[in-house]
C-alpha cells in the first residue's frame, strides 16, 4: 500500500530542494530520515517534516499494523509553486522585479517494493 504526504506551498523555490528530494528517492524511509536529519539545510528540514508526516500516515492509515522498516521512498517530488511579484524601487525612477517563489514537495511511501 502506498501512503502519501505533502506540502503545498513550501517557502522555498523547487529548485534549492530538488537535489536533496533526489537523494531520498527509492532509500528506506528510516534511512532517509537519518540523512536528512544531519544535513544543515533548510530545504532538508522541510523535506524531513513532510517525510515525518507520511510516516505517520503510514501508522494511522495502515491500521498500526504496519513495519515502518520496510516502507521505502517511492516518490519524492517537488513540483513549482505559484510565484508572488513584487516591485523594489530604485534610483531614477527604475524598479527591479522581486519574484517570490513557492513549491509543492510530495512524498509517497510503499511497503510493495
Amino acid at each position: 500500500m502506498q501512503y502519501k504526504a505533502s506540502h503545498r506551498f513550501a517557502d522555498m523555490s523547487a529548485r534549492k530542494i530538488r537535489p536533496f528530494a533526489t537523494l531520498i528517492r527509492g532509500r528506506p524511509a528510516d534511512e532517509a530520515l537519518e540523512l536528512l536529519r544531519f544535513l544543515p539545510n533548510k530545504s532538508a528540514r522541510l523535506l524531513e517534516q513532510v517525510l515525518k508526516s507520511a510516516l505517520g500516515n503510514a501508522k494511522e492509515l495502515g491500521a498500526r499494523n504496519v513495519d515502518i522498516d520496510n516502507l521505502v521512498v517511492l516518490e519524492s517530488r517537488v513540483d513549482d509553486g505559484p510565484i508572488m511579484k513584487r516591485i523594489m524601487p530604485r534610483a531614477r525612477g527604475t524598479a527591479y522585479p522581486i519574484k517570490r517563489r513557492y513549491s509543492h514537495i510530495r512524498v509517497t511511501l510503499s511497503d510493495e517494493v
